[in-house]
């Protein structure tokens, strides 16, 4: 494979932290949030509106996140829009004032880098918001405004607030009249969303997170590809491809995609049978998984990339998009912390949402419809109580794959050991996952000597076995002895 097929090397020693700006920290510093009436901080998301998290919140927060292993961040659009997940950009040059504008980015990049972290910044290029400025002209001038063929009109004149059962007259994401397509067969188009993604790698962003990307020709994706590669070659190109994508990772688009396969599947895994199943998406299925079965699901989707393209994956176990991990496992911490354990040791960057560490689980666990967007959203519990503290255990996860890179470059070997517990296999070390809240795993040290190197909680039972919901890692003697 030639470099420009190859992903970036850095993203397979990545740990992404993604980050809804809105929702994340309000620092207070932000002059355009001045005398407006936000809501206040901690606000029902349902109610959606804008708590007013900032830019400068996220740079206050870099040095705990460091702390806690991050050396990446993913932030989902931070563009001039009317929506508080600004998916409904209306200018893609400028950073929301709300969020502190362009000089906030900057400041950003900068302390970041600083840092020796990385950015990574959402790209929606299917579609944008209906303030969006060729729109509007289209919308003010019909068939006089020269942007028509920026988007795909149906007729005319358009209505971009229709009444119920009206026609909007051109096409739009969903259906959703606010969300107006763009027309990329038109080379102006085209040649605009390129040089957005040109501009912001040139003020130093590190990659993009690609908005349903399958969505769009996929020769634009080409041409985006080459203009990344142009600007930064060492960037990362990250697509929303939720199942297979095997056409979209052979070199000429994307570098990994956002594996929810393996987020879904091990969630269903570590919650037994308190897996909350109230949430329906195709994508997404939350189905209760033997050992058997998910170690089959993981061989998989595995199996459908080359080794570079396993360790350039965005792994997740939940997102702005999907219930929160904790609401899916009904609230058992531990059950997360297998969870967050089996992501930590695959192939690809981990990448953690936003409040994981605080046990945010999207609103009252007593409620089905909490979960689910926009319940996911919530704001960060600053100065708040916390229903969990995992910002040490993600720190050990984070030193695990630092330290001993064997533990998640694609080797681990995977088998059942009924349907409660699993065993992995990577040249000196072994690792035992038991998710039965009733009864130990007992653990055969017949063929090799091993000691106890890390474990999720007490190390191992009086039997000689891993205990209820635990994990143990062990280490050959030989190999702990050069450690």
């Amino acid at each position: 494979m030639t470099a420009f097929s190859d992903p970036p090397t850095w993203v397979s020693e990545a740990v992404i932290y993604q980050i809804f700006p809105d929702r994340f920290r309000r620092s207070g510093k932000v002059s355009a949030q001045r005398d407006l009436p936000l809501q206040p901080w901690g606000s029902d998301p349902r109610e959606e509106g804008f708590q007013g998290g900032d830019l400068y919140g996220v740079i206050e927060a870099l040095e705990s996140l460091q702390e806690m292993g991050v050396n990446c961040l993913y932030l989902t659009p931070i563009f001039s829009s009317a929506a508080n997940h600004r998916y409904h950009a209306y200018d893609y040059f400028e950073v929301d004032p709300l969020l502190g504008g362009n000089a906030a980015l900057d400041a950003l990049i900068a302390a970041v880098h600083e840092r020796g972290m990385r950015l990574v910044l959402d790209g929606v290029f299917n579609h944008c918001g209906r303030g969006f400025w060729a729109f509007h002209h289209l919308v003010e001038n019909g068939a006089l405004s020269p942007y028509r063929d920026w988007f795909h009109v149906n007729q005319l004149p358009l209505k971009p607030y229709p009444a119920e059962g009206e026609a909007c007259g051109y096409e739009c994401w969903w259906s959703l009249p606010d969300l107006p397509k763009f027309n990329h067969a038109n080379p102006a188009v085209r040649e605009h969303l390129l040089s957005v993604g040109r501009h912001w790698l040139e003020r130093g962003i590190d990659g993009w997170r690609l908005d349903v990307p399958a969505e769009v020709p996929a020769d634009f994706w080409v041409a985006f590809r080459e203009v990344v590669r142009e600007v930064n070659p060492d960037a990362w190109i990250v697509g929303e491809i939720w199942g297979d994508a095997r056409a979209w990772l052979n070199g000429e688009h994307f570098d990994g995609v956002m594996n929810y396969r393996l987020g879904w599947s091990s969630l269903c895994w570590a919650a037994g049978e308190r897996l909350r199943q109230g949430y329906r998406n195709r994508e997404y299925p939350l189905n209760p998984l033997a050992s058997e079965e998910l170690i089959s699901i993981w061989n998989t989707t595995a199996g459908w990339y080359r080794p570079q393209v396993n360790k350039a994956q965005m792994n997740l176990l939940d997102s702005h998009d999907v219930p929160r991990a904790l609401h899916t496992l009904n609230g058992d911490v531990e059950a997360l912390k297998l969870a967050l354990l089996m992501l930590f040791l695959q192939p690809g960057a981990p990448c953690v949402y936003y409040g994981t560490e605080t046990g945010l689980a999207g609103g009252p666990m007593s409620e089905q419809s909490s979960g689910p967007e926009p319940g996911c959203r919530e704001a960060y519990p600053w100065g708040q109580p916390w229903a969990a503290d995992l910002r040490s255990y993600l720190s050990g996860l984070a030193a695990l794959r630092r330290d001993h890179p064997s533990l998640c470059d694609g080797s681990m070997q995977w088998e059942s050991r009924g349907d409660d517990g699993m065993l992995g296999r990577s040249g000196s070390f072994q690792v035992w996952i038991n998710r039965s809240r009733n009864q130990d795993l007992p653990i055969d040290l017949s063929d090799t000597q091993t000691r106890v190197f890390w474990s999720s909680a007490s190390p191992l039972s009086p039997s000689g076995a891993v205990g209820t919901q635990s994990a143990v890692l062990l280490m050959s003697d030989e190999a702990l002895d050069e450690n």
